[in-house]
């Protein structure tokens, strides 16, 4: 059988192409187009987005922010209940100012709700009335843990919470007009052990993120394009 040959005119023509390719790319188009790709891959990773409120019934009417969470859950977690409900509550007044009517300061809030122990059993509307207010946030924390069932030497953090909206002035103050379930989490990796990362961090992200997250819902802000949680 006879070997096929390649003449040296063909040798020329297909070095010729190749440059012809590697020229190319070397051109001030595909430069730009190489730039543009770049700086959008940076942006989405390192940009933000705006986000709208998902209930805006705050506006022009008193509120205030009350949370709850099972007796196990605030054995297990002392202080976390009053945390979230003292930084929620802070948040929605410092970002609320100027559009709510009226709210109440944490340290005012958090006082009569300690006074007044049965309030969790109350009816919505009674609670929004013996705080004088016209919107009443409603935080109830379902499941909140540091570590996996079963595993304590990992980190696996997990924090749940309904939030519901009741409107004290409207005809059934005792219905939420909104309801939104939230669940976060904490660390972002799997295998974290507890000797890398200590409780007090562990804890103060996990409920960063809850507060955020519930926050988040009443007003117009940004996010990382990239969040996590």
């Amino acid at each position: 059988m006879r070997r096929a040959t390649t003449t040296p005119g063909a040798a020329r023509r297909a070095w010729a192409a190749a440059l012809a390719c590697a020229a190319a790319c070397l051109l001030p188009g595909c430069i730009v187009f190489t730039a543009i790709g770049g700086m959008a891959e940076s942006y989405r990773r390192t940009g933000s987005r705006d986000v709208q409120a998902e209930y805006i019934g705050l506006a022009d009417r008193s509120f205030t922010v009350v949370v709850t969470a099972d007796r196990m859950t605030m054995a297990s977690h002392q202080g976390l209940v009053p945390r979230v409900n003292q930084r929620v509550n802070d948040r929605l007044l410092e970002n609320l100012y100027g559009i709510a009517q009226a709210g109440i300061p944490s340290d005012r809030l958090l006082r009569v709700l300690y006074n007044t122990p049965q309030w969790p059993i109350m009816p919505p509307g009674e609670v929004a009335d013996m705080l004088g207010v016209q919107r009443l946030v409603w935080v109830e924390i379902v499941d909140y843990r540091l570590t996996e069932p079963g595993n304590q030497y990992l980190w696996d953090g997990v924090a749940s919470a309904i939030v519901s909206v009741y409107e004290a002035d409207g005809g059934l103050p005792d219905d939420a007009v909104f309801q939104k379930s939230i669940r976060v989490t904490f660390p972002d990796m799997s295998g974290m052990m507890q000797t890398e990362l200590s409780e007090a961090a562990m804890t103060s992200e996990l409920s960063n993120r809850l507060v955020n997250r519930i926050a988040w819902l009443f007003y117009d802000h940004e996010e990382p394009n990239t969040i996590p949680y």
